[in-house]
C-alpha cells in the first residue's frame, strides 16, 4: 500500500524535473543550424544564448559550459520542433521572442505591417532569422509539464528579454520599451469614412 500524499520514489518531484531541465539548460549551447535537425517533438522549456556583446546593456546568466555565452530567454513549448521552427525562426505574429528582438535591433531597421497585429515585412522576417542564425545559439530539455517547469526557471533566472513571470525588480526597461517600440510601429488601416 503506498501513502498518497507521497509520491512513489522512482517519480521524481516537482523539484528534481526543474533541477533537471536547468541542468540540460545549462549545457553545452547548439548553433540553430544543427539545433533544428535535433530537436524533438515533445513537449519541453528551451532558451537562448548569445554572446555578451549582444545587447551588452543587458545582463543574463552565464552558461555553465561555455561561460562566454550568457541567457537572454526561456520560453516553453508543447512541440519543441514546431515551436523553435514555426515560431521562433519564421513568424514575428507568433513569436514574442522575434517581435522582443527586432524592438531591441531598431537600429537594423526593421520594417513592420499590420496583419491582424504588428508583424514584420516578409523580407525583414527573413533578415531576423538570418541575424538569430549569426548571433544566438539553443539548449533545451524535454518535460512533460514545461509550464511549471517554465514559470520557476523563469522566477530563479530572470532572463533578460523575459519580462512575464519575473520579479519586478528584474524586468528590464529597454526591454519593455523595445516592446513597446515595436506594438507601436505598426497601426490597422483607418476605417472608410463615408461622405
Amino acid at each position: 500500500m503506498t501513502n498518497p500524499e507521497r509520491p512513489p520514489e522512482d517519480v521524481p518531484t516537482e523539484e528534481a524535473r526543474v533541477d533537471e531541465a536547468l541542468r540540460l539548460l545549462s549545457g553545452v549551447p547548439v548553433e540553430l543550424d544543427a539545433a533544428v535537425k535535433r530537436l524533438s517533438r515533445g513537449s519541453g522549456v528551451y532558451a537562448w544564448w548569445a554572446a555578451p556583446s549582444v545587447f551588452p546593456d543587458l545582463s543574463g546568466l552565464s552558461n555553465d559550459s561555455v561561460p562566454s555565452l550568457r541567457m537572454l530567454y526561456l520560453g516553453r513549448a508543447n512541440s519543441l520542433r514546431g515551436r523553435v521552427l514555426r515560431n521562433h525562426l519564421r513568424h514575428s505574429g507568433s513569436s514574442t521572442l522575434r517581435r522582443t528582438l527586432a524592438g531591441l535591433l531598431t537600429a537594423e531597421g526593421y520594417r513592420t505591417t499590420w496583419t491582424d497585429r504588428v508583424v514584420l515585412i516578409a523580407e525583414d522576417e527573413v533578415r531576423l532569422t538570418t541575424w538569430m542564425h549569426t548571433h544566438l545559439r539553443l539548449t533545451w530539455a524535454e518535460a512533460a509539464e514545461p509550464t511549471t517547469i517554465e514559470a520557476e526557471l523563469v522566477r530563479r533566472l530572470h532572463p533578460p528579454l523575459n519580462v512575464h513571470g519575473v520579479g519586478p525588480e528584474h524586468v528590464q526597461v529597454a526591454v519593455v520599451a523595445a516592446k513597446n517600440s515595436y506594438n507601436a510601429s505598426s497601426r490597422p488601416p483607418e476605417p472608410l469614412r463615408e461622405p
